[in-house]
């Protein structure tokens, strides 16, 4: 099985459910990739952009979660940061693993933004720990892949719109199995260096 087929079957088995937003993971996941596509993004962060909530379909507790999305986090970026690093490596992994901080982040400096911010995507604020402290602000912005996880973030939000057209996930195929052959050639080995900032 390709690292490709690893996803599909995911999105296959997974894909239709919700997470408290309007639209479902495949539809908001390809809305995601499509954004990153319009602003002329890396592919890294395109393909980022189109697996960066697989961590729902990797952690057992979803339907807890999913009941009380204000008090339960699932730590989906961290589940999904570790499933992507060997297969991808850091230029994906990266801005996975931190596109939850960078909700915080956006919200802590810019106080407008959270009004932008779906209902869905408030409530889960809390449960993800809420506003940075000013050390927490430092240390994101110095992460390496900040401008990454930012504009991963930026996507994510604007990619809610019921009925948007997008590509389906067969199209990105091509591109995820080059992703994953430049990782393996480059020696990625495993998920150890994925970036990782205290929550």
């Amino acid at each position: 099985m390709t690292v490709a087929d690893e996803v599909l079957a995911l999105f296959e088995a997974k894909g239709d459910e919700y997470y408290g937003e309007v639209v479902d993971q495949r539809s908001h996941a390809l809305q995601c990739a499509t954004e990153a596509q319009s602003r002329g993004a890396h592919d890294s962060v395109v393909v980022a952009c189109l697996l960066h909530d697989i961590g729902h379909f990797l952690v057992e507790d979803a339907t807890v979660q999913r009941e009380d999305l204000s008090l339960v986090d699932d730590r989906h970026e961290a589940a999904g940061s570790r499933w992507l690093a060997p297969r991808f490596g850091p230029a994906v992994a990266n801005p996975v693993a931190l596109h939850v901080v960078a909700k915080r982040w956006r919200c802590t400096v810019d106080p407008g933004y959270h009004a932008s911010l779906s209902g869905a995507s408030q409530v889960t604020l809390v449960a993800q720990g809420g506003l940075l402290g000013a050390d927490e602000v430092r240390r994101f912005e110095q992460s390496p892949g900040f401008e990454h996880a930012v504009l991963v973030r930026d996507c994510d939000e604007a990619a809610k719109e019921p009925g948007r057209s997008t590509g389906r996930l067969d199209d990105y195929v091509t591109l995820m199995e080059r992703l994953a052959v430049t990782a393996i050639t480059s020696g990625y080995p495993n998920s150890s260096h994925v970036n990782r900032v205290s929550r």
